[in-house]
């Protein structure tokens, strides 16, 4: 045995552990304003942070222990001071958008409450329904409306040739898996002359959008409660949207078509996915490979799996999705990668 290898194996399953753990911790930040908090501070004591944020002083020192410990914020004996960073602000706090890694860490959480149910589907191969993910509906919205807010319009958009004179002309537009709509409702904002509708199978997550509709006075905003392997649209939109729901879908390859057969003729789709190779041997360099698998372990490939479905998984990448999208009936596709949104490609597409 290399006892060398067997020692810088035990210093990576350590990190593991401490990061495993780190990733709750992040969380919690996350979820109180800790990390917002201490951006506007500066140096902080924890008595002096606790009374900021109204929020226990002894919880938040054993909070400070591990972030210090973990390097995140920084120490000082001296006065037992803590200070967040400048070169860490922007990816644990709100202000940095998509750049915030610890709204992601809210998986962690979310993901191991069905870690029983994922156990029991590596014997049964049955998956893990999507009811089983109660909160991963508003951690979509999170994550997705700080990429939205920082690139739909700025750069997703107008990177399609043409499409930001033809929806401020009036054209209609679809978003296949909408969520809670934020997309949609950025969109609509800013073209009123175009018709928007939105596709969600669950009826929650479609409350809360016609409520965040309403409350803009949104007139040119539709929801409608399908299945996406269901719809029936020929012919009936200029422009349709994806924002990762593809990978999830039981029939990845009946949504495309619909979707083909939904898109007029010199429409464009919108296809955004997960940034990835569909190899993992092309994948193994990726930084965010290892969360990529775990995630779609635990949730998408899953969840496809419940309902019957292929289990794609969230890095069936790049080449893999060229496939469907041609078997779909679009003939010409670009994929792009934007700076605002690193990690998903951006497929633009459409049949000729």
């Amino acid at each position: 045995m290399d006892k060398e290898k067997a020692k810088a194996f035990m210093g990576t399953m350590v990190g593991i552990l401490n990061g495993g753990s780190l990733a709750l911790m992040v969380s919690v930040g996350h979820r109180t304003g800790l990390f917002d908090t201490m951006a506007t501070l500066g140096t902080v004591t924890s008595e002096q942070l606790s009374e900021s944020t109204s929020l226990n002083e002894r919880y938040v020192r054993e909070w400070l222990a591990a972030m210090a410990a973990g390097g995140i914020v920084e120490y000082s004996s001296t006065g037992e001071t803590y200070v967040l960073p400048d070169e860490h602000k922007a990816l644990v706090t709100r202000a940095g958008g998509p750049l915030n890694i610890a709204s992601t860490t809210q998986y962690i959480a979310l993901l191991g409450q069905v870690e029983d149910d994922v156990v029991e589907a590596f014997s049964t191969g049955a998956g893990v329904p999507y009811s089983r993910y109660p909160a991963f509906q508003s951690l979509m919205a999170e994550e997705s409306a700080a990429r939205f807010d920082a690139g739909l319009l700025q750069e997703a958009l107008p990177v399609i040739e043409g499409l930001p004179e033809r929806l401020e002309s009036g054209i209609d537009v679809a978003d296949i898996g909408c969520g809670a709509g934020y997309a949609l409702m950025l969109m609509a904002q800013a073209y009123p002359n175009s018709s928007f509708t939105g596709y969600d199978f669950s009826e929650d997550a479609l409350a809360e959008a016609r409520r965040g509709a309403a409350d803009a006075g949104l007139t040119n905003l539709t929801f409608i409660a399908a299945d996406a392997a269901e719809i029936d649209a020929p012919d009936a939109y200029d422009f349709i949207t994806t924002f990762d729901a593809i990978h999830d879908q039981a029939y990845p390859d009946t949504v495309l078509e619909n979707i083909a057969n939904a898109l007029r003729d010199d429409g464009n789709y919108l296809c955004v996915e997960p940034k990835a190779a569909s190899s993992l041997e092309e994948n193994l360099e990726n930084p965010m490979a290892p969360y990529l698998y775990s995630v779609s372990t635990m949730h998408c490939m899953s969840v496809s799996i419940a309902g019957g479905g292929h289990g794609l998984g969230t890095a069936w990448g790049t080449e893999q999705a060229l496939e469907y999208l041609s078997a779909a009936g679009f003939t010409n596709v670009e994929p792009h990668i934007h700076r605002s949104d690193r990690s998903n490609t951006h497929f633009v597409c459409r049949k000729s």
